[in-house]
């Protein structure tokens, strides 16, 4: 009997014997950025052994532009007053209209599924050119999908640079950190935690933080609760938070929609701010210094964050030198909303 003519290897082949992605193996084969030198040279071997390189055909559509990069967001954040993607697509615009590249966004249902879904019809149709990629969880099967095409994107968070993505993300934690510094000095000792789902790394990020920054004083952390980033969410949490014994005298929230949320819980619950319970936000968003009393929050410019962002993706597209752009300081505004603990 003849022998069986012998299968060609695929690039699924080459990722199995170099032990990565199938993404890897498109960033390293194709000369972008996204793995390191060493994993680099273990691919280009690999595919070697194996006798596999890019198809020609794949190689001329890569190269192909259509000028777009793509954003997917959650339909609930343009609708629950979210204080994040206004200003950061702001900003994602003004780099890219600099270089007359637009911008595809998508507002698609609750759930990881379509938002993955949502980049799948964009690469597979050939929309974008890359993507920005928000809100990371754990666990995030975008990342997955970015990593399995290899599909060019920035991801708004601070990763591990093994995850092969190019990231960028502002100094939020460090914002929070100073706002307990701020808290502890003036003399309160039991401060709560107010903050979205867990399961946002930004969200573990500044609660991590207020914890930290807690023990560094050699003080305990207070009750901290998860809601719905949302005002019902806000209210609900500081209903929570207000149970707990004993009482806290301040309360740190993730985000200015929760803390705004927070001062008519509290009002509710016949407490003033600050005489009773201090208060400090995240976001400083404009309403922020119009309350009754005004927030004491963290700012953070978000513009500059999606300007940023947006021009590493394009220095990725258009194979240009990266900027290295200064890290995204978190200010602390101080206002009227904390005072010493009763």
């Amino acid at each position: 009997m003849g022998r069986e003519p012998r299968r060609a290897p695929t690039i699924a082949d080459v990722a199995r014997l170099a032990g990565v992605s199938t993404g890897a193996v498109s960033y390293a084969m194709n000369g972008r950025p996204g793995v390191s030198d060493r994993t680099r040279e273990r691919i280009r071997r690999a595919a070697a052994e194996l006798g596999w390189e890019p198809s020609s055909n794949a190689r001329a559509l890569m190269r192909q532009r259509v000028q777009a990069v793509g954003l997917v967001l959650a339909a609930t954040h343009l609708l629950d007053g979210n204080d994040f993607f206004a200003p950061f697509v702001t900003g994602v615009e003004q780099a890219l209209s600099a270089r007359e590249y637009a911008l595809l966004l998508r507002a698609v249902g609750s759930g990881q599924d379509a938002e993955v879904r949502a980049y799948q019809r964009m690469w597979q149709q050939h929309q974008v050119d890359g993507v920005l990629v928000a809100d990371v969880r754990e666990p995030d099967p975008r990342l997955r999908f970015l990593a399995e095409t290899g599909m060019p994107a920035v991801v708004v968070d601070r990763l591990d640079p093994a995850a092969g993505f190019l990231t960028l993300d502002s100094n939020h934690a460090a914002g929070v950190a100073r706002a307990v510094r701020h808290l502890v000095g003036l003399g309160h000792r039991r401060i709560a935690f107010v903050g979205g789902p867990a399961v946002l790394r930004h969200v573990a990020d500044r609660r991590a933080a207020w914890q930290e920054t807690l023990a560094g004083a050699g003080l305990p952390p207070g009750p901290a609760v998860h809601d719905d980033a949302t005002e019902l969410g806000g209210a609900r949490a500081t209903r929570a938070v207000l149970a707990a014994t004993p009482r806290p005298t301040a309360v740190v929230y993730a985000s200015d929609l929760m803390a705004i949320a927070g001062l008519g819980a509290l009002r509710d619950a016949g407490l003033r701010v600050p005489a009773d319970v201090s208060v400090v936000g995240f976001d400083d968003v404009r309403l922020a210094a119009h309350l009754t009393p005004p927030l004491t929050t963290v700012r953070v410019d978000y513009v500059r964050l999606g300007r940023d962002c947006a021009e590493l993706l394009l220095a990725t597209l258009l194979d240009t030198p990266r900027p290295s752009p200064e890290p995204i300081s978190a200010e602390l505004v101080v206002r009227g909303s904390t005072a010493p603990p009763p």
